[in-house]
């Protein structure tokens, strides 16, 4: 953080106007198993206590996201959380900068920013309209969202590369309808086949890599276990096109396939937003 968005003066200074800054090591609330005891005995010898009862550190501890290394979290005066954005997350996107201030704007005005949980999984008959084989993957695959018809849902299947490789199925999002822009929330969830999914989102016009980590994605999403979800969202300023590209994770079976099925839904800007 402190040689990516905490080396910008307009981010400092816009955290140094509207917050008060700290953070606390993952480890000192026991997120680290491996470290519990070696913490607890450490504290018994100091002479020191840390309570992880109280409200501030359990609203950290509600805010973690698994398997994320360390998260940036906001956190209202009564200890409620207001956003969330994953470090990791973060680092591979292509304008670090504008999206973090994003991410701090968006959780103050009560957006709540990367908190959004899956929605129920669905039931086992969707998955058995989707074929076997991985040649009948669509290569055409086109949502348009308008103020009418903001959400749509794609059901679809993803093959699993060679390690280090991208083999995507891509999904085009047509969210032009939108001219003042808005938050653009996919909800995924992946099949029951054995194969675990990785979800990229790219703008309309990037060219989607074929090989090692896609570092000019807006968002991604890693490893999604078979009947697990997630969600990416990406707030937008203007309508626009966006490709979401669908894959298996670089530690299933090469050539393993999955189905996957993402719900894709735009809130619009409120005025507010819409002035910013």
């Amino acid at each position: 953080m402190r040689a990516v968005v905490l080396s910008d003066d307009q981010v400092i200074e816009f955290l140094n106007e509207n917050f008060i800054n700290t953070w606390v090591p993952n480890s000192e609330l026991g997120r680290v198993p491996s470290l519990r005891d070696p913490i607890a005995k450490r504290r018994e010898r100091e002479g020191k206590t840390f309570d992880t009862s109280h409200a501030l550190a359990q609203a950290i501890m509600k805010g973690w996201k698994e398997k994320s290394p360390s998260d940036s979290l906001i956190i209202s005066p009564e200890f409620e959380l207001m956003g969330r954005q994953p470090v990791n997350e973060l680092l591979f996107s292509g304008d670090w900068v504008k999206r973090y201030l994003t991410f701090l704007k968006l959780s103050l005005d009560g957006k709540k920013y990367g908190l959004r949980e899956n929605t129920l999984p669905p039931e086992p008959s969707v998955w058995e309209v989707l074929p076997e084989s991985d040649n009948t993957i669509a290569n055409d695959l086109k949502v348009v969202l308008t103020e009418e018809n903001p959400e749509q849902e794609i059901l679809s299947i993803f093959r699993t590369p060679e390690g280090g490789y991208q083999d995507y199925t891509v999904v085009e999002i047509d969210t032009t309808a939108f001219k003042n822009g808005g938050m653009l929330i996919i909800d995924i969830w992946v099949g029951d086949a054995e194969a675990a999914g990785s979800f990229d989102l790219f703008a309309g016009d990037s060219e989607l890599p074929t090989k090692g980590a896609p570092r000019n994605a807006l968002q991604s999403a890693w490893g999604i276990s078979p009947q697990n979800g997630s969600v990416l969202e990406h707030y937008f300023y203007q309508g626009q096109v966006f490709k979401l590209g669908a894959t298996g994770d670089w530690f299933s079976e090469k050539g393993s396939i999955n189905g996957f099925l993402a719900k894709i839904s735009v809130e619009p800007a409120s005025e507010e937003q819409e002035e910013d």
